[in-house]
């Protein structure tokens, strides 16, 4: 595999001396173990898992599955869900930390409402190349469970990490708005934002059996509005960040189907990356078709890991 860059380890706190008050305290700590433990049990499973944060539980969705689909870019289609994932609480921009000074933009790929204005999304933007639908409802599990639904939450909780370490972090969409951005929005919110690092986050709406995840790397594009040149290197170092710290954390292979093995993908024609002006990639964290994947990207406590290892690949690529 291509991925470099060091891996990330957050600094471990110096342990005290013992004291006896130590001792004294920590005779209490089994009690309030267990009853954290108990609290675990009965109510901290689900969409909440490895967030440590409450979320707005919403309505099975509908019964009927959206068709399956084998797009992997701005085009994927159908299968929504009307309820966005509630917002998790985060630290407030620019605390102090190694991130300091530093933006990030995280795209959420799709908008819980898209399915909601078809003649909206529907709409051709140009995107340098050529002219591309503004956005598309994204694609689902068998069951239901929606890609809009599972980029917004990855995204919460990738903002919370990520702030944590002192960056300010935006977002091109929270599911505050009926629809969009467009794809050309999307890459123009992370240019004025003058983002140092910009990661759209998805999932596949590929074929039962395919399986993993892979980064998708700009390609040199010179064209129209179109003009990637300048940002293909950073854009590489960062994909390759992020795909090695998303393979140490989720123990995810790369995709059986795509990128010859590698987590690699490069591609010219994808509006949100071709008028990108700042080091952007996209990750596809795995095929929501497929049962395997699907059993993790409805996992809680697996997309915390997802959140976790993509963090970490930014971190190392901002860190240098």
């Amino acid at each position: 595999m291509s991925y470099v860059g060091p891996d990330f380890e957050p600094p471990q706190p110096r342990r005290p001396r013992r004291g006896p008050l130590t001792v004294a305290l920590a005779a209490l700590v089994p009690g309030a173990l267990l009853g954290w433990l108990l609290y675990e049990t009965v109510g901290g499973s689900g969409d909440d898992g490895g967030s440590g944060q409450a979320t707005v539980r919403s309505s099975p969705p509908a019964a009927s599955s959206p068709p399956a689909d084998d797009a992997t870019d701005d085009g994927k289609k159908p299968g929504a869900d009307p309820t966005p994932a509630a917002p998790s609480a985060s630290a407030p921009a620019g605390a102090s930390g190694p991130l300091k000074g530093k933006v990030v933009v995280i795209d959420p790929g799709h908008n819980p409402d898209n399915f909601q204005h078809p003649s909206e999304i529907n709409r051709k933007v140009n995107i340098g190349t050529n002219w591309k639908e503004c956005d598309t409802t994204g694609t689902s599990t068998n069951d239901g469970y929606t890609e809009a639904k599972f980029t917004l939450d990855v995204a919460h909780r990738m903002r919370a990490l990520l702030e944590e370490q002192g960056a300010t972090v935006k977002l091109t969409q929270d599911g505050d708005r009926p629809y969009g951005p467009c794809v050309d929005e999307r890459a123009r919110i992370g240019n004025e934002a003058k983002a140092d690092a910009v990661v759209s986050i998805h999932a596949d709406g590929s074929g039962t059996g395919n399986r993993g995840f892979h980064v998708i790397l700009p390609g040199a594009v010179n064209s129209g509005a179109a003009d990637t040149r300048a940002i293909v290197a950073p854009s590489r170092d960062l994909g390759e960040r992020v795909a090695g710290r998303f393979v140490a954390v989720t123990g995810s292979a790369p995709s059986n189907y795509i990128g010859d093995g590698s987590g690699l993908v490069t591609r010219k024609d994808l509006g949100g990356l071709n008028l990108s002006t700042v080091p952007k990639v996209f990750i596809e964290c795995g095929n929501m078709r497929d049962s395997k994947d699907a059993a993790s990207l409805t996992s809680g406590a697996w997309r915390q890991k997802a959140a976790q290892g993509i963090s970490e690949g930014i971190v190392s690529f901002l860190h240098g």
